[in-house]
């Protein structure tokens, strides 16, 4: 991705009055000159309200057109709305990625009966109980759209499984029953089988689903004019009905006209290697070890090794394959995922993400311009747009790393022909200085900390400077008479 940065353009609580894609419109010009180089949009398609964050997928045939569940917009407004606002960040010259969420859908039509089985929470590979009958909302029939782009109605056999019965108002997981019906294999290994998360899960295995769903792409994609997807939920989702469809996509598209990338939740080494195996390695994953990593470090109260921050990450394991990230969606105080990295540590992980050779970085919206739910948090705008800057200027060449202390790290992008260098230095404990070398070329040049904590320092005849960073700081240099 040549330096560029992309962006996570909402969080959970992301104003939900619909003028979303208008802000997007208006602030296109903005946040490209700011650094940002693609946007990852939010679930496009209809949820269950008009603030459904989009993770409760109705219809994915409907952006924002149809009166369904009680609204014609989404969240973010119409579909005219989102086309217009695509338009404007692609002549912005910034690429446009969908949220794609094919794990589920809810907010069914009407209900139906049909056989299952209870399984155990925490096995669902495990029986509880014996075949029987349950009602539940499965049918999908989309009357408020008519049949405009797909009449196909969905029904309980197109689902591999539900989590409530209306006939004896039980919550649990069912498994739905049928011939040659079962979870995917080809999943998450967690709670036995991880193929079930919420919902009604799309039984991805099921001939009429699996049409539907390529011919929805097709359509998708041409209708909105997206650069690239954001796979939702992809531990819970048959890796192979993944492999196939991103194999038609980059058949149809080429693989360097549209960017494939998803969250894979998950921080075993052996099972990301394999996924990305499994997906011919055309899929990008976040990098959750990576992120899991930050928070660790950033609650150990300045007693964390720095030295291994990195290890069995993604970025360090596969760079070519690694999204980098500070916090999502998903991550954020009270969600499900919650994991957030503590605030003090912010600008540490920014600079371990952007000042990086390798990753492709992503902003979150939620840091970007705080957090505006339960929980708020300052807005870090003018911070990372600092360090958006320093990025596009410095972060260029080869990189020498300086991980030698557990609780102070540095490490040099050492420039180009066209670039000078970028020194990076990082406490998580007590105030430091570290010597690293920027290159001999660079011998009596005054160095300058932008971060702005810092006086200035000469780099001696040999090439090094000695460089200083506050407690539980980061500091970035780069020569003074390259601003």
């Amino acid at each position: 991705m040549a330096n560029e940065v992309m962006m996570q353009s909402f969080e959970w609580d992301t104003d939900g009055s619909g003028d979303f894609y208008k802000k997007l419109k208006k602030d296109a010009k903005t946040l490209k000159e700011n650094g940002i180089d693609g946007l990852w949009l939010p679930p496009m398609t209809k949820g269950g309200s008009d603030m459904d964050v989009g993770y409760g997928v109705y219809d994915l045939w409907d952006l924002g057109e149809f009166d369904q569940k009680g609204t014609i917009r989404t969240k973010y407004g119409t579909k005219e709305e989102l086309l217009d606002a695509i338009d404007s960040l692609k002549k912005a010259g910034i690429k446009c990625y969908a949220d794609v969420v094919l794990n589920h859908k809810g907010n069914a039509d009407f209900k139906e009966e049909f056989k299952a089985v209870m399984v155990d929470q925490n096995n669902r590979e495990q029986d509880v109980s014996g075949e029987m009958d349950i009602e539940a909302w499965t049918g999908f029939d989309f009357k408020g759209r008519a049949g405009k782009y797909s009449d196909m109605v969905w029904h309980y056999y197109h689902f591999s499984g539900v989590d409530y019965d209306v006939k004896s108002d039980t919550s649990a997981i069912f498994r739905i029953l049928g011939d040659g019906k079962y979870w995917d294999e080809d999943v998450s290994g967690e709670k036995g089988n991880f193929d079930y998360l919420m919902n009604c899960d799309i039984d991805h295995d099921h001939p009429e689903v699996r049409e539907e769903i390529f011919k929805w792409v097709d359509w998708f994609i041409d209708e909105t004019k997206v650069d690239g997807f954001r796979y939702d939920a992809l531990k819970h989702i048959s890796s192979n009905f993944i492999h196939d469809l991103s194999d038609h996509i980059i058949n149809e598209k080429g693989e360097e006209n549209f960017y494939l990338f998803g969250e894979f939740w998950q921080h075993n080494k052996e099972e990301i290697a394999k996924y990305l195996e499994t997906t011919d390695y055309n899929i990008d994953l976040f990098d959750v070890p990576l992120h899991f990593h930050m928070q660790e470090a950033s609650k150990s109260m300045g007693n964390y090794d720095m030295r291994k921050i990195f290890d069995n990450t993604i970025v360090a394991d596969f760079p070519a394959q690694a999204v980098t990230f500070v916090d999502n969606h998903d991550s954020q105080p009270g969600q499900s995922l919650d994991s957030w990295v503590e605030d003090w540590f912010k600008e540490i992980a920014y600079a371990m993400i952007l000042f990086r050779k390798d990753g492709y970085p992503c902003i979150f919206a939620g840091d970007y311009y705080g957090l505006i739910g339960e929980v708020k948090t300052e807005a870090k705008y003018d911070l990372i747009n600092n360090m958006l800057k320093v990025r596009k200027n410095y972060n260029y060449g080869e990189e020498d790393n300086y991980f030698d202390d557990p609780s102070v790290i540095g490490w040099v992008r050492r420039g180009d022909e066209d670039h000078k260098p970028l020194a990076v230095l990082i406490s998580i404990k007590d105030m430091a200085e570290k010597q690293m070398f920027v290159g001999e070329s660079e011998a009596g040049a005054t160095y300058v900390d932008l971060s702005g904590k810092n006086e200035d320092i000469t780099i001696d005849e040999n090439g090094n400077g000695v460089f200083t960073v506050g407690p539980g700081a980061v500091t970035y240099w780069a020569n003074k008479e390259s601003l």
